[in-house]
């Protein structure tokens, strides 16, 4: 029995499976099956068995597109939860072996992958951890040459490099095609050297043969950098008409070819048949490291609560004195921040920083990179008990759009501070000035975007996000003072509360944010006019969608009544609490150079176009 045989089993499972859908990414398992049965069987430090054992190595597929490679891997190995049958319903409704690899849905996948670049990025979060949590054990990472040239790669090796990650081990899938064609068509770049800049030590070799597979694997067991396995492959690998191109990248090779495949490998089995020898051998490969028990959870729990100051300040101020005190009762609380730590005010008395020669910290500086930052935290979030938080600006959310979408669907519990939350920032202007971010961010599932009025709803904001064990959340803070609110009750932790109210009111003006103390002013013109207004504070859409309807009722008043939505943002995402004729107070444009007072005049976010606009709905 050979590691060939061995490695035919996965390019088989893998055709099969794709063909039977009439869908998937045969390719990819086929040119990297060799490389895969060397890790696997020789390497990899894995208990199927105790597939959470967190010491054990970890292989993130970022080439997710050839999926079937690691379901067929952890069917083979002895995952229970990976059936044949799961293997046979690839790419169905509801089947675990889904499209791309995600996690939650089968023991031994480590997170979801399918947008190329963020499985490296979430590898060298891993990789973090791992030193961290002061384990011992690899993160592997396969990537293919798209992962390699989507930005987001370059941010995550450049860091790990300067880190020096030496557990970190990227397998290069080297075999020049991507779903155009030939890499040659657009890119020339000497990925060696490319590795070797950004700190890693890098191996060459022909990823089908199994003795510089095994050889350079092995140098990477002592290494004392990252390494890039360089796996030179031919896509598609065995298949006669199309090994080489493109054409068996994203699409099922068809009933003939597989046919000449399977005589050109010498593989004379049925689909999905695989002989009891090799099944036996992978299994025995599936049992060849035994895990150690496994550790308790660190559930930390807050013993004291956080006495918010009662002075007018930015949110974002409030923030740092909300973290001051949560690092500090939270030992598995991570800070970082995308090189504004002086702006976001992320790092505490308490978050020692991170280096190559110091991992006993809780803070990470990521440098300029917010896409691989938010990956990053993914990875940080995965491996562990850690709740990772990292902060920037509002407005670059859009570079982490894609990482925050993945904690989501993840269900991962990842804080996001971003603060300079509109054009309250001021003088930076519309570059800086995010106008329908707070949109985007209530466009994803299972995200929470919190954005308090002051010091206590912050306070009452990370409480929910803390609270959310399930669900990443967006905590928007702002760059200018704003005042306490006085109220009898904040009810903030049900997403939406009366801040201040009167009887029998004509109109229910609802903000967020620094727009709510513009609100509480306009309710006070108003009433000098005979209209009665109730204020709402509305800190967090989703968590107030979350209540009950008799408690939405009472919050938001009779279906009949006029109702202000007030945020200095677009409108997109208010309607369902203004409908069709409700008055919305926010931005129509981007934003301008100015001084934040200037600009909430001159774009009309104040209390008297408030009043103006209600008198004219009211009484016209």
């Amino acid at each position: 029995m050979s590691k060939k045989d061995l490695a035919n089993c996965l390019r088989f499972l893998s055709i099969d499976a794709v063909e039977r859908a009439n869908s998937g990414h045969p390719g990819m398992p086929m040119g990297m099956a060799d490389v895969a049965t060397v890790l696997f069987t020789e390497f990899l430090k894995f208990d199927p068995k105790n597939p959470k054992w967190p010491n054990r190595d970890r292989f993130v597929l970022s080439a997710g597109h050839g999926s079937m490679l690691i379901y067929s891997l952890l069917h083979l190995t002895g995952y229970e939860d990976v059936t044949l049958e799961d293997l046979k319903n690839f790419r169905q409704l509801n089947a675990k072996c889904a499209g791309h690899p995600e996690h939650g849905h089968l023991a031994g996948i480590e997170t979801t992958t399918g947008p190329l670049g963020q499985g490296i990025a979430t590898a060298v979060g891993f990789a973090i951890a791992e030193r961290m949590a002061n384990l011992d054990h690899k993160t592997y990472a396969l990537v293919g040459d798209g992962c390699l040239m989507e930005g987001i790669s370059q941010e995550a090796i450049s860091l790990a490099g300067h880190l020096n990650l030496s557990k970190l081990v990227v397998l290069w899938d080297n075999n020049s095609i991507s779903i155009d064609g030939q890499t040659s068509l657009a890119t020339s770049e000497n990925m060696k050297m490319r590795f070797e800049a950004c700190g890693f030590d890098v191996i060459q070799i022909d990823g089908h043969n199994f003795d510089e597979i095994s050889t350079a694997l092995k140098k990477a067991q002592s290494a004392t950098r990252p390494t890039l396995i360089d796996c030179k492959t031919t896509i598609g690998f065995g298949s006669p008409a199309k090994a080489g191109t493109e054409k068996c990248h994203g699409s099922p090779l068809g009933a003939e070819e597989v046919k000449k495949t399977r005589e050109a490998l010498g593989w004379n089995h049925e689909a999905f048949v695989i002989p009891a020898d090799l099944r036996a051998e992978w299994l025995k490969a599936g049992s060849r490291t035994k895990s150690t028990p496994q550790e308790t959870a660190n559930n930390q729990q807050l013993t004291t609560k956080f006495d918010f100051p009662k002075s007018k300040q930015a949110t974002r101020k409030s923030s740092q004195q909300v973290l001051e005190f949560l690092t500090g009762q939270l030992p598995n609380l991570v800070g970082g921040s995308a090189d504004l730590t002086g702006s976001v005010l992320t790092k505490t008395s308490h978050t020692k920083s991170i280096s190559k020669d110091d991992f006993s910290g809780r803070y990470i500086h990521y440098g300029v990179r917010e896409h691989a930052m938010g990956a990053i935290m993914n990875g940080i979030a995965l491996h562990s008990n850690f709740i990772p938080y990292g902060g920037t600006f509002l407005v670059f959310a859009d570079y982490m759009k894609p990482a925050i979408r993945l904690a989501a669907l993840m269900q991962q519990q990842v804080l996001y501070i971003f603060t300079h939350d509109s054009i309250g920032l001021g003088e930076d202007g519309p570059t800086h000035q995010p106008i329908e971010h707070l949109a985007m961010l209530r466009g994803i599932p299972n995200l929470n975007v919190l954005r308090p009025a002051d010091s206590e709803e912050t306070w009452q904001c990370f409480e929910m996000a803390l609270a959310a064990k399930k669900t990443p959340s967006a905590l928007v803070l702002s760059r200018q003072d704003l005042p306490f609110l006085a109220k009898e009750k904040s009810l903030a932790n049900r997403g939406g509360y009366v801040l201040a109210d009167v009887a029998n009111p004509d109109v229910v003006i609802i903000a967020t944010g620094s727009e709510v103390s513009i609100a509480v002013a306009a309710q006070e013109k108003l009433q000098a006019q005979q209209i009665k207004a109730r204020v709402v504070s509305m800190p967090c859409f989703e968590i107030f969608e979350q209540q009950d309807e008799a408690y939405k009722n009472e919050v938001l008043g009779a279906k009949n009544i006029l109702r202000v939505g007030v945020e200095a943002a677009i409108s997109q995402g208010w309607e369902k609490y203004l409908g069709l004729d409700g008055i919305f107070v926010g931005m129509k444009s981007f934003g301008a150079s100015a001084k934040a007072e200037d600009l909430y005049k001159y774009f009309g976010i104040t209390a008297d176009e408030i009043c103006e606009q209600v008198v004219k709905k009211l009484r016209n």
